[in-house]
């Protein structure tokens, strides 16, 4: 019999989760949840899906924060999941800068791709949730069904067009929860 892959959730951070900020998300204090996207989560969480986070941190790079910083604000992220019963399994990130046209930086595929075999995810039947565009180019590239928040950045996305294929629009990560686990049971 074979094993049927993993139920994964691939969420870009900034804009879709936390609130953000073209200065970067620099510190904990910076960092602050959008209103339901931790409920969110844990809504995943409690439907069977392990979430998983796929997210640019070019600030890094840049030097605008460094690595204690940035654990920092995933402590607090983890800390805020867990006080409303959700979790967070692992959080994917990439350092680098346009400049340095690595494999990991969205819109190339390669962190969406580590997630897939980490989690022995169907990328097919793997939704991925960001505001950008370059967030759903990167799972839209290996097949992850795409999915549009209008948080963050969501909303200039959506007026600049061109959206891969198939893309599903929602107001936030709370409307995405709902609408994606009500239509798992349709």
């Amino acid at each position: 019999m074979p094993i049927s892959p993993k139920k994964v959730v691939v969420l870009d951070r900034d804009g879709v989760i936390n609130v953000d900020s073209d200065a970067f998300i620099k510190s904990p204090d910076e960092w602050v949840a959008l209103p339901g996207s931790l409920e969110a989560i844990a809504r995943l969480n409690q439907a069977g899906y392990r979430v998983a986070i796929a997210t640019n941190q070019s600030g890094i790079g840049r030097g605008l924060f460094d690595m204690n910083a940035l654990n920092a604000m995933h402590l607090k992220m983890h800390r805020m999941a867990a006080a409303v019963g959700g979790r967070i399994d692992a959080v994917f990130f990439c350092p680098h800068t346009a400049e340095d046209h690595c494999e990991c930086r969205k819109p190339k595929p390669g962190m969406l791709k580590m997630i897939a075999e980490r989690f022995e995810a169907d990328p097919e039947h793997t939704p991925t949730v960001g505001d950008s565009l370059r967030d759903l180019e990167a799972g839209a590239a290996l097949g992850f069904a795409p999915h549009l928040v209008l948080t963050g950045k969501g909303r200039k996305t959506l007026e600049k067009g061109g959206l891969p294929e198939g893309t599903i629009v929602h107001d936030d990560l709370r409307a995405f929860a709902l609408d994606f686990l009500s239509a798992e049971h349709d």
